[in-house]
C-alpha cells in the first residue's frame, strides 16, 4: 500500500531527502517547487517504506489505506498530480540527497567558530540556525523582540491545525543546543542597535518576517470594527501585543476582504463550534468570546473568479468537512457560475460545484466572487461594506470587517528598506550596503510561501554567509562572546534565556493540564517574563 501527503503538508522537503526511490515531487530542484501548494507521492513508484511519514515534521504523510473522513480525498489528489507527468529516473537511495545544500555546509579545517546572531525565532530564523548548527561549528545567538520563541508557528498557525504547529517542536530542539545562546525580549532598534549587534558577532541574519497587514486605502477603513486579519489571528493566538478587546463578536455577519489561506482560517475559526476549539491552544479570551459570539455568517470577498481563489485546494477541501457549517457560493454575478460550470477537473473552481445552493443553516461561509470592498460604512462603528458587483455596487450589512489581503514587512532602524515591497534589499540574502548582514524569510523575499518555503530560502542565505566567511570578508567581533548578553541585560531587565523559555513552556503546559487542554498560552509580556523568572529561581534549601 502506498503513502499519500495530506492537508498539513508544509513543503519543507524533508520527505524528499529521505525517499529512497525519488517518488515525492516536486523536489527543490524542480521549477514547480517554489509555487506548489503541497508535495505529492507518486503511487506508481512508492515502495511503502514509510520513511517519508517518519521524517515529516507536521504529520502530513499517511498510508493510503488509513485515509478516511477529510483525508480520504488525498489518495486521488496525490495520484492526479502524476497523471500527465513524465516519469523521472530512479537512482537508488537518496537520489536527491537534498539534505545537503548546494554550498558545502562546512568550514576549512582549523577555522575558528564564527559567531552568528539570528534575529527572529520563527521558521525562517530557525531553519537558518538549524543549518548553521548541523553543518558548521558556528555559535548562534537567537534574538527576538518577544520574550518567547516561535514567531508565526506560535502566533500565526490556526489553533485547530495542531499538526502544523509540530514544526515548532522540531525547531525547539535547538533552543537548548550547547552552541546556542538566547536573548528573547530584546528588540533591535529599541534595546540594541544594528551596529551594536554587528559589533558583537561575525555575522547577523535578520529573520524578522512581515508583522503587519496590508491596507486597502478605502474610505472608512479605520472605523472601529474594521481591523486586519493579522490582528485577528494574533488575537485568537494569544499574541501579547494584541489585547483581548481588539475583537468584538457582537454582529451576525462578518465580511472578509480576501480568500487566501489566512482568510479561510479566519472564517473557519469564526463559525467553528467553540466546543471543538476547547481542546486546542486557542487564547482563553478568544474561546470565551467565540462561545458568546453572535456571528452566523462570514462573507469572503474575491476580486476575481473562483478559478483564481488564493486559498490552497487543501484548505478549501477542509471547509467542506466543517461540522454544522454550510458553504455557499453567491453566484449572482454570471461570471461566477460560468467559471464553476466550465471548470476542468483539478481546477479550484471545480471545488465549488457542489456548494452553490442557498441554505438555511445556522452558520455558513459565503464566497462572493468578482467583488472587492469599495468603502466601509458606519457612523461610529462598522455597519456595512460597499462592494463592487455586476450591477455596479452593493452594500452588505456587517458589524465586523477584516482585511486579509496579505502581510507586510516593517523597517528595522539601521537596515535599508524598500517601501514598495516591504522588504530589505539584498542579493542572495546579503543586505545591500551592510557587510556581514543577511536576511531570510518574508523580510527577504516578501510574504509568500508557507513554513517549508523558508528552508530553501535559509539555505541560500546561509550559503552566502559561509561563502563570505571562507573568503575572509567577515569582520571579527572585538568583544568577548558573553559581552552581548551583558549589553542586552544592561538595556533590559527582562531578557529571557533558554532556561527562562523552558520555564514558560512548563508554566503553559501546567495550565493546560489544569484545564484539560494542550496548553494555556500566557498572553501578556509581563506574564511571560514573570513565568521565565519564576523558573530561574532556585528552590529554597
Amino acid at each position: 500500500m502506498t503513502y499519500a501527503i495530506t492537508q498539513t503538508c508544509c513543503s519543507d522537503a524533508t520527505c524528499v531527502a529521505v525517499c529512497p526511490v525519488n517518488c515525492i515531487h516536486p523536489t527543490p530542484e524542480e521549477q514547480a517547487f517554489g509555487s506548489t501548494e503541497m508535495l505529492y507521492v507518486d503511487p506508481a513508484t512508492c515502495i511503502d517504506c514509510g520513511a517519508c511519514a517518519d521524517a515529516c515534521p507536521v504529520d502530513a504523510v499517511f498510508p493510503v489505506d488509513s485515509l478516511f473522513g477529510a483525508r480520504a480525498e488525498y489518495a486521488a489528489i496525490n495520484a492526479a498530480y502524476f497523471q500527465d507527468r513524465e516519469p523521472e529516473p530512479v537512482a537508488g537511495p537518496n537520489f536527491h540527497a537534498w539534505g545537503e545544500p548546494s554550498f558545502p555546509r562546512s568550514l576549512p579545517s582549523g577555522f575558528a567558530p564564527i559567531r552568528v546572531a539570528v534575529v527572529g525565532t520563527g521558521p525562517a530564523g530557525m531553519y537558518a540556525a538549524e543549518d548553521l548548527l548541523l553543518h558548521t561549528n558556528a555559535e548562534v545567538t537567537l534574538v527576538d523582540r518577544l520574550p518567547v520563541a516561535g514567531g508565526l508557528v506560535r502566533y500565526g498557525v490556526a489553533p485547530d491545525h495542531p499538526a502544523t504547529k509540530k514544526a515548532g517542536e522540531a525547531f525547539a530542539r535547538f533552543h537548548a543546543h550547547p552552541r546556542v545562546r538566547m536573548a528573547l525580549g530584546v528588540e533591535v532598534g529599541r534595546d540594541v542597535t544594528v551596529a551594536e549587534l554587528a559589533e558583537h558577532h561575525d555575522a547577523v541574519i535578520y529573520a524578522v518576517g512581515a508583522s503587519t497587514g496590508r491596507r486597502l486605502s478605502i474610505p472608512g477603513e479605520d472605523l472601529p470594527g474594521s481591523i486586519s486579519a493579522t490582528s485577528f489571528v494574533s488575537w485568537y493566538n494569544a499574541h501579547p501585543e494584541t489585547p483581548p478587546e481588539t475583537v468584538a463578536l457582537t454582529a451576525d455577519r462578518v465580511v472578509v476582504a480576501g480568500n487566501g489561506n489566512v482568510a479561510l482560517d479566519v472564517a473557519r475559526i469564526l463559525v467553528t463550534d467553540p466546543a471543538a476549539l476547547a481542546d486546542t491552544d486557542i487564547a482563553g479570551h478568544a474561546l470565551a468570546a467565540l462561545r458568546d459570539s453572535r456571528v452566523r455568517e462570514v462573507v469572503l470577498l474575491g476580486r476575481r473568479g473562483p478559478e483564481h481563489t488564493a486559498g490552497t485546494a487543501s484548505e478549501l477541501l477542509a471547509l467542506k468537512h466543517l461540522p454544522g457549517v454550510e458553504l455557499v457560493v453567491d453566484d449572482s454575478d454570471p461570471r461566477t457560475g460560468a467559471a464553476i460550470d466550465g471548470a476542468a477537473p483539478g481546477e479550484k473552481a471545480a471545488l465549488f460545484r457542489d456548494v452553490r445552493r442557498e441554505t438555511a443553516a445556522g452558520r455558513r461561509i459565503v464566497f462572493r466572487f468578482h467583488a472587492a470592498p469599495a468603502e466601509v460604512l458606519g457612523r461610529d462603528h462598522v455597519e456595512a461594506v460597499r462592494v463592487t458587483a455586476a450591477e455596479g455596487q452593493r452594500e452588505i450589512p456587517a458589524g465586523l470587517f477584516l482585511r486579509a489581503i496579505g502581510y507586510r514587512g516593517l523597517p528595522v532602524p539601521g537596515l535599508p528598506f524598500d517601501e514598495t515591497t516591504g522588504t530589505v534589499p539584498h542579493e542572495g540574502g546579503r543586505v545591500l550596503g551592510l557587510p556581514a548582514t543577511y536576511v531570510v524569510g518574508w523580510i527577504k523575499r516578501g510574504p509568500s510561501g508557507g513554513i517549508g518555503a523558508n528552508r530553501t530560502c535559509a539555505a541560500e542565505t546561509v550559503g552566502s554567509l559561509l561563502a563570505d566567511a571562507v573568503a575572509g570578508v567577515l569582520p571579527s567581533p572585538a568583544p568577548p562572546p558573553r559581552a552581548f548578553h551583558r549589553l542586552a541585560r544592561s538595556r533590559s531587565r527582562d531578557v529571557v534565556d533558554a532556561r527562562g523559555l523552558a520555564a514558560i513552556e512548563r508554566a503553559e503546559l501546567a495550565g493546560g493540564r489544569e484545564q484539560g487542554r494542550p496548553r494555556v498560552k500566557l498572553d501578556t509580556v509581563p506574564a511571560l517574563v514573570a513565568a521565565a523568572k519564576r523558573g530561574r529561581r532556585r528552590p529554597p534549601n
